[in-house]
């Protein structure tokens, strides 16, 4: 297949608004793929080389400087066998050999055709060719249905090798995926829940579980081989030692589990998230120093079968089985407000961040976030002081958008700045603090414009954790803008010492 048929493709796909219209064109462009080139198309529309990254920088590309050939040539193939190359290439001397590579290929190339490559190694292919449109794309040039592409994506974690599979070999290649030990799945997301009383109307009886801020975590077990993945699925088994040697004194021998890692204290609360972070961030011997520990919720796999088609509460039944109570997080079952509220305080006392709420019956739908797993964590609220504004990027050019936080100091006199967000703005609040800020600046820096200390916010953040970077040395987590509190002056808004209370609690 022709380079400049994909490239047509995704120009078209970019062009139309309708999502039955993309399928349709992508469909199209996958019917007329021979099957070694199925999984090529699909990592180049969807922007996922099957090299990964190839080492190639914006400054690379931009020196190029290569005349486009009037006619295209090259083929998919000759991209793939290109990106083959420069994922090859390391060593003294290698930007030299890349960019050589690159000049030579680039040379054969239509306009249209080195823009789309340029795109595609610097990982910025955007036309809407999204995994769920490409998944109804692929069922659609199968003629099977898309449920069944989902679920061997799903198990196999890899859609162009899904694709090729599906549209050589059919239903029938497709129901043969499973699951393969020590290759991970995308693991199951959580929508926010807004109440406990939301969560139980939606889904009646459920399953609530202590929410940890730890490392999500997916182990895979057989018999003494034990390997760790990430949420990513990255293998970091070498960074937990002591986690895998936990694992292998499990009763079950080979097995699949969801959970997550996090560092305690000698008194059983959690380190915060930035302690656990650091130690699972840095190879250890053996942990002594910092050990983590394990805590799973979920079994994907157990003793040669499959479980993530099984209902959440079966899936507990058989986590019960294969993992000791102390390495399982809490749960409870229950329908009942008053014992799911009790069972989120005594998570929050235990310095956990809230709560899990899951169905019952739910199947575990790898890398899909939905309503049948849901969060709750309580939020903390601050009224901080704006210091300074930020000019946005992309969409926000032309307004002011991320904003630095502070809090009065009374000891000195001075705000201390605690981080900066522009989560959580509309477009109707970019408009309005744009005016605002800009009648309260008195100076610029750069892309940085400083501000009069009069504007309240109204912040809402995960907890606060210990920073270099800000003189307080603390920082907010996850903040967020909830509103702007035009009903009270500066000196009304929360000092700093309201925040070092909540720090200090989190940290004791």
């Amino acid at each position: 297949m022709l380079l400049s048929d994909v490239v047509a493709a995704s120009r078209d796909v970019a062009e139309v608004a309708g999502r039955k219209a993309k399928v349709a064109r992508l469909a199209d462009l996958l019917s007329s793929a021979q099957p070694a080139e199925i999984p090529i198309v699909v990592g180049f529309l969807t922007g996922e080389l099957r090299q990964g990254k190839v080492g190639v920088g914006f400054a690379t590309i931009r020196d190029l400087d290569v005349g486009a050939s009037p006619s295209p040539s090259l083929t998919v193939q000759n991209v793939d066998g290109l990106a083959d190359e420069l994922h090859s290439i390391s060593g003294p001397g290698s930007q030299i050999e890349k960019f050589d590579a690159l000049r030579a290929v680039y040379g054969r190339a239509t306009s249209d055709e080195q823009e789309f490559i340029s795109r595609l190694f610097l990982g910025e292919v955007r036309h809407g060719a999204l995994d769920g449109v490409m998944i109804e794309a692929i069922a659609a040039a199968a003629e099977v249905k898309a449920a069944d592409v989902r679920r061997a994506q799903m198990l196999r974690g890899d859609l162009r090798e899904v694709a090729e599979t599906a549209i050589t070999e059919g239903v029938e290649g497709l129901a043969d995926v499973g699951l393969e030990l020590f290759r991970p799945l995308q693991p199951m997301l959580a929508k926010t829940a807004e109440s406990l009383e939301g969560a139980l109307d939606q889904l009646g009886t459920a399953i609530f579980e202590w929410k940890l801020d730890g490392v999500r975590v997916q182990v895979h077990r057989n018999v003494d081989n034990v390997r760790l993945f990430t949420r990513n699925l990255k293998d970091v088994t070498d960074r937990s030692p002591e986690v895998a040697e936990i694992v292998r004194g499990f009763p079950a021998k080979q097995f699949v589990l969801d959970g997550e890692v996090i560092a305690l204290r000698d008194n059983g609360r959690p380190f915060p998230f930035q302690v656990t972070m650091g130690r699972f961030g840095r190879h250890s011997d053996d942990g002594a120093d910092l050990p983590l520990t394990p805590f799973f919720f979920d079994i994907l796999h157990l003793n040669g079968t499959d479980t993530v088609d099984d209902g959440a509460q079966r899936r507990l039944e058989r986590l019960m089985s294969a993992v000791p109570e102390r390495f399982r997080i809490p749960q409870l079952v229950t329908a009942d407000l008053g014992r799911a509220q009790g069972f989120l305080d005594e998570a929050l006392e235990a310095g956990h961040e809230g709560v899990m709420i899951k169905s019952l019956d739910a199947a575990y739908a790898a890398g899909r976030r939905g309503a049948a797993w849901q969060k709750l964590k309580p939020a903390h609220i601050l009224d901080l002081v704006v210091l300074a504004v930020e000019w946005g990027h992309g969409r926000r050019t032309g307004w002011l958008s991320n904003l630095h936080l502070g809090a009065f100091d009374p000891a000195t006199g001075e705000y201390v700045m605690l981080g900066k967000t522009f989560k959580g703005l509309t477009d109707e609040m970019l408009e309005w603090q744009t005016e605002r800020f800009i009648e309260l600046e008195t100076h610029r820096r750069g892309h940085v414009v400083y501000v009069r200390p009069e504007q309240v916010v109204e912040v809402a953040f995960d907890g606060i954790q210990a920073s270099t970077r800000y003189p307080g040395r603390m920082a907010l987590r996850f903040a967020r803008v909830k509103r702007y509190r035009d009903d009270k002056r500066a000196d009304e808004a929360d000092p700093i010492s309201v925040v070092r209370a909540i720090f200090e609690k989190a940290t004791a």
